[in-house]
């Protein structure tokens, strides 16, 4: 009687090797990352993350995701039960809290690179968990004086991401933040739209990710810097992500990216209304 065997791929080598889901397969990651499996104590390493930081594991969100994968790639005999990725026991699983009013954006990672990003109240932090899916959340504030600006979204991405060097992808995402905060039709010259389209470019001929310009090196300071400002909408928010998708290769928006921060601000904001 014939046994089910796990799919295996060739390798470059001519190697036959089992590869099962792996982190590129279900997160927006790249380099040595994107090509491990994800394994089951990598799922259990988020969820005590987000147990610690939101009270539960969120449904829909990272943690659920590598349980599920990490599931199927134990079933098919790619992982064992104890088993954890190089990229996780090396580099390590974090999740990081960016204060904003009225509480946090929520940001989590592998090795290094963004997975899934959240927005809980401060009732919610100090309750019995956080907010449902990406952005989710509420706000505490009555007026449009307490909520959460697209200058103050992108200070957040540089809190969140601050060491991943600018892509284009950014750079678009960036100018259409701004131009859409102040009004305008176009990027005002020398601002931050401008630092990031010439950072972008400057990174493609970077040859070491240490000499390449950073996202903390543009945004740190964004609201300093932009001519204008206001709550972000989610008019805002759909805007900046065609933005950063429709200059993506593969059309996703980079997991808690500048996309992710204005729509996390905006659908905090809407529960001021």
């Amino acid at each position: 009687m014939s046994q089910e065997q796990p799919v295996r791929e060739q390798g470059q080598e001519g190697e036959v090797q089992a590869q099962g889901i792996r982190y590129g397969d279900v997160f927006e990651v790249t380099g040595d990352l994107a090509g491990q499996t994800i394994a089951p104590q990598d799922a259990a390493t988020m969820q005590r993350a987000e147990y610690a930081t939101l009270g539960a594991p969120q449904p829909g969100g990272p943690a659920d995701v590598m349980a599920s994968a990490a599931k199927l790639n134990q079933y098919t005999g790619v992982v064992k039960g104890n088993q954890a990725s190089a990229a996780a026991c090396e580099q390590g699983i974090t999740i990081t809290e960016t204060p904003v009013p009225g509480g946090k954006i929520i940001t989590e990672f592998v090795a290094g690179q963004a997975v899934g990003q959240y927005a809980a109240t401060d009732a919610q932090i100090g309750g019995q968990g956080g907010g449902g899916g990406q952005g989710g959340g509420g706000y505490l504030g009555d007026d449009d004086n307490t909520k959460l600006t697209i200058g103050e979204a992108l200070e957040a991405t540089a809190r969140a991401i601050g060491n991943e060097a600018i892509r284009a992808s950014d750079a678009e995402a960036i100018c259409a933040a701004e131009t859409t905060a102040s009004g305008a039709d176009v990027a005002m010259p020398g601002g931050i739209a401008d630092a990031a389209l010439a950072a972008a470019s400057a990174n493609t001929f970077g040859t070491t990710d240490k000499a390449k310009i950073k996202i903390a090196d543009v945004l740190s300071n964004a609201t300093e810097r932009m001519p204008a400002d206001k709550p972000a909408e989610p008019k805002d928010a759909a805007e900046v992500f065609d933005a950063e998708t429709g200059s993506e290769q593969h059309g996703k928006a980079r997991p808690g990216g500048v996309a992710a921060a204005v729509a996390t601000a905006a659908r905090i904001n809407q529960d001021v209304n």
